[in-house]
């Protein structure tokens, strides 16, 4: 049984908007923002390049085509949903959220002033799926990169699993 969508606009400045359980996350940067040997955010070479989401411990960055107002949809699932046919690109990975309090947020949005979402506690499977659209009907920068809806499904899953590309979008897709 699938919960109401919770759609929202964001600021993805620099190109990225986050999906985190913030109070874990939060403790874990504490503790390793400072590590020369991991990436920001989760952005390795093949992240940006093949994956388009950044993952890291409590979080996911959701790489977008554009540097400005997003559209974005996060629906939380009792098991897995069927995939989007009309999506482009569709990526998945693991996301530990022990509080069951999702926040989202961006470089431009602090998690406060962001969207929030009640998700069931512990290790959850959470799916991006780039959905090609029409601007939003908010006013944008105008700047360049498709539009697309960020479409997030989320359930709880009993069983870790590697980040797993669904279908893959062309290559290179941003612009």
């Amino acid at each position: 049984m699938a919960e109401t969508p919770l759609k929202f606009l964001i600021d993805a400045d620099h190109g990225q908007f986050y999906v985190q359980d913030l109070e874990p996350y939060d403790a874990w940067m504490a503790e390793h923002a400072t590590d020369p040997d991991l990436p920001p955010a989760g952005w390795t070479e093949e992240a940006v390049q093949v994956h388009r989401i950044g993952v890291e411990p409590h979080s996911i960055s959701v790489g977008t085509a554009r540097d400005d107002m997003v559209e974005s949809q996060i629906t939380v699932h009792a098991s897995a949903p069927m995939t989007e046919p009309t999506a482009e690109h569709i990526v998945e990975a693991d996301l530990d959220a022990p509080t069951g309090q999702l926040a989202l947020s961006s470089p431009g949005v602090l998690p406060e002033d962001g969207p929030s979402m009640t998700v069931p506690c512990g290790l959850l499977r959470v799916r991006v799926s780039y959905i090609p659209s029409e601007p939003p009907v908010v006013d944008t920068n105008g700047g360049p990169g498709d539009h697309f809806l960020y479409r997030i499904d989320v359930w709880p899953t009993d069983q870790a699993r590697q980040l797993a590309i669904l279908k893959q979008g062309p290559n290179p897709w941003a612009g």
